[in-house]
């Protein structure tokens, strides 16, 4: 039972880092992380179609990640 939670684990993490990687940047290099930070941390803006999916991937990934990371740990 340990291996088969560890070796979910792993694979959630790959799936996680894969999600992450494929996300469209929010702002333009440093110069936007400076000026435009808190535009778009105030902002309305919105995910929308493809970056929607990867969002909530990400964050459905996220959540598994940690229940499987307390699984392995405690449980186990």
């Amino acid at each position: 039972m340990a291996g088969v939670v560890n070796i979910l684990l792993i694979v959630d993490a790959i799936v996680m880092i894969v999600l992450v990687l494929l996300q469209s940047g929010k702002s333009e290099g440093l110069s936007g992380a400076i000026s435009g930070g808190a535009e778009q941390l105030f902002g309305k803006q919105k995910a929308r179609g493809a970056d929607l999916v990867l969002h909530r991937g990400t964050v459905v990934t996220g959540v598994l990640f940690f229940v499987l990371a307390f699984l392995s740990a405690y449980v186990l």
